[in-house]
C-alpha cells in the first residue's frame, strides 16, 4: 500500500470509528488525498538551495545535517552551497565588518538565480511557527514557485545587498546562534514543514 493510500484509508477509518458514514466521509477523505498528493508532487519538483558562508568543519554539525539532507530527498531536491568567509580579524571597526559582510554578500548573490525565491535567515526578519514555516513552503510551491533559495550569512551576518535581494526575511529567534548550528536548525525546519504539509506524524 503507498503512502497516499493509506493515509486516504486512515481518513476513512477514523471518520468510521467516529460513527461516521456516507458520501460525506469519502468527500472528506478525497479532498485530503488531493491535497496530499498535490504537495508530494509540487514537493518532488520544488528544489531547495541552502547557501551558507563558510566550510562546516564539526562533525557533529557534519553529521546531522547528513541526516536531515538524507531525510529530505524523499520530498524534495536539495542542494547544499558553501561560499568562503571572508578571513579577518578578530576585532573590526564597523567600516571593516560592512566590507566584509560586502565582499561575503557578493559570493551569495553570485550563487542565486534570478527567478529564485530566496529567504534569508535574519535577527530582524519574521519569526513563524513551524505549521506557518510549512504553510508558506506549501503555498510557494502551489503558485508555481520550483526553486526556493534559503540564506546563511557568515559570522557578521549579511550584506544589505542579499537582504533587499530576499523576497522574505525568516527569523528563528531575537538570540545569536553560531550559522554552522542555523544550518542544522534550518534543515530540520524545512523537514519539519513537509512532514506537517503531508500530515506525517513529526514531534511537537
Amino acid at each position: 500500500m503507498s503512502g497516499l493510500s493509506f493515509y486516504v484509508e486512515s481518513e476513512v477509518c477514523g471518520c468510521w470509528a467516529q460513527g461516521s458514514s456516507g458520501p460525506g466521509v469519502y468527500s472528506h477523505a478525497w479532498t485530503s488525498y488531493n491535497r496530499i498528493k498535490t504537495m508530494h508532487e509540487k514537493g518532488l519538483n520544488m528544489k531547495i538551495t541552502v547557501i551558507s558562508v563558510g566550510k562546516i568543519k564539526e562533525k557533529y554539525f557534519t553529521a546531522a545535517i547528513a541526516e536531515y539532507a538524507k531525510r529530505l530527498s524523499k520530498y524534495c531536491k536539495l542542494e547544499q552551497v558553501e561560499v568562503p568567509d571572508e578571513k579577518c580579524p578578530e576585532s573590526l571597526s564597523e567600516k571593516e565588518e560592512i566590507q566584509v559582510k560586502d565582499k561575503e554578500g557578493e559570493r551569495i548573490l553570485a550563487k542565486i538565480p534570478d527567478q529564485a525565491y530566496v529567504i534569508a535567515l535574519a535577527i530582524e526578519g519574521k519569526q513563524l511557527t513551524s505549521e506557518a514555516l510549512s504553510d508558506h513552503i506549501e503555498k510557494l510551491g502551489v503558485s508555481g514557485k520550483s526553486h526556493i533559495v534559503f540564506v546563511i550569512g557568515g559570522s557578521l551576518g549579511l550584506a544589505e545587498a542579499v537582504l533587499k535581494r530576499a523576497n522574505y526575511k525568516l527569523s528563528f529567534s531575537k538570540m545569536t546562534f553560531p550559522h554552522q548550528l542555523m544550518k542544522v536548525v534550518l534543515l530540520e525546519q524545512v523537514y519539519r514543514a513537509y512532514r506537517i504539509a503531508r500530515g506525517e506524524p513529526y514531534h511537537k
